[in-house]
């Protein structure tokens, strides 16, 4: 892909840490069936990024926006959330939206939680682009929105018969990942980038070969997002949905489905879980947790908003993930916090060591006491050896 010919938010300005740190906000009034709406507004609003984004009032100050502006009404939403000394607000201005957001939405209709999340992300996305659809496609990649939510794949192509490759890029806000014959999260991101077979009627169109040929395509994650969004896939084609536990961690890694392999962790950490909750994508409640910034977790269901610990979160039927990657300083934070733990090991390690030789001395003293004295290599201070903790 290209360079971007004008960068549109500078990536300098993008602060992945909490810039104000508080409880968990008001909760949010189900006004007919827009659980589905409330929790992807709660994961969003503490989703640290755009929170701080949101929370400094610049879309708005700037915004060139003529009527409908979705990154405006989540401006708005956000700080509403943030601020009020209220325990629930009514997200009106979300839901009398609803319609402009996506077309096929209804009120008072319940609706998909992925699907809002979605339309939702690129309603801000428009908004973000407003007034520069004629600059090319690599800047407007370089949006606030995309630049939190976005990153892009890899599909290459490789010809069984020729061994040509065939490499092409396509943008991504969210992953979708097939959990049917997965159990975890890292099983079915195993199962995303593993290659797959091109034959018989789906065979590839070889151009050096020139002709329909054998081909193995394998996906992977070119550019990882800051925030990254994994849906689980949970509903088939007729809406029936897949109700078995999926596994996933409060720290993923996400170096073994990279394009390029990386010498460092690729870490991100879990900031948000969304449930569903009942039998089919026509029916149930949405409800989510989520990790505030005082650091602690809060179930986030409707009008209540209460504390709860990670075992939880980690127990939840999920259909959508947030994991937010560290910032640099967290890098920096992340590998000090190893190297001291080396060194608090290796003191306790010879702390271990003088309380054996203490050990050893006060037995001689009792021992010359008696008028038996130890062996020589009794009394020496133990050679230094390394013991599990």
């Amino acid at each position: 892909m290209a360079p971007p010919q004008r960068i549109l938010f500078s990536p300098e300005k993008i602060c992945m840490g909490w810039q104000q740190r508080q409880r968990a906000g008001a909760g949010l009034y189900n006004l007919g069936n827009t659980c589905f709406l409330n929790s992807v507004l709660q994961c969003l609003t503490y989703t640290p990024p755009l929170a701080n984004y949101l929370l400094s009032h610049e879309h708005s100050s700037s915004c060139r926006q003529q009527g409908f502006c979705m990154t405006c009404i989540m401006e708005a939403h956000v700080n509403n959330a943030w601020n009020t000394s209220a325990s629930a607000i009514q997200p009106r201005d979300v839901i009398s939206a609803l319609p402009r957001i996506g077309g096929h939405f209804m009120l008072g209709m319940q609706e998909d939680a992925h699907d809002f999340l979605r339309c939702t992300v690129t309603a801000m996305q428009r908004a973000c682009l407003a007034g520069s659809s004629a600059w090319d496609t690599s800047s407007q990649y370089t949006t606030i929105v995309h630049q939190i939510f976005g990153g892009f794949l890899r599909s290459r192509v490789t010809c069984c018969s020729c061994k040509a490759v065939s490499n092409s890029c396509e943008a991504f806000l969210d992953v979708p990942l097939d959990i049917e014959a997965a159990s975890s999260v890292t099983a079915a991101l195993e199962n995303f980038v593993k290659p797959e077979r091109l034959a018989g009627e789906n065979s590839f169109q070889c151009n050096r070969c020139d002709e329909m040929v054998t081909a193995l395509k394998r996906f992977t994650i070119d550019c990882a997002p800051r925030v990254l969004t994994l849906c689980l896939k949970r509903f088939d084609f007729y809406g029936k949905k897949i109700g078995k536990f999926v596994q996933y961690p409060q720290y993923l890694d996400l170096r073994p489905y990279m394009s390029q392999g990386a010498a460092e962790l690729l870490l991100y950490t879990l900031n948000a879980v969304l449930v569903h909750s009942g039998g089919s994508c026509q029916a149930g409640h949405y409800f989510c947790y989520t990790k505030a910034s005082d650091g602690l977790w809060y179930q986030m269901d409707d009008t209540l908003v209460d504390r709860c610990d990670i075992n939880t979160v980690l127990a939840q039927q999920a259909y959508l993930l947030f994991y937010v990657s560290p910032s640099a300083i967290a890098v920096v934070t992340q590998n000090l916090a190893k190297e001291l733990i080396r060194i608090v090991q290796d003191t306790v390690i010879v702390t271990k060591q003088y309380k054996k030789f203490l050990q050893i001395m006060m037995a001689k003293l009792r021992k010359e006491a008696c008028g038996r004295t130890p062996p020589r290599s009794a009394l020496l201070p133990p050679a230094r050896k390394e013991e599990q903790l």
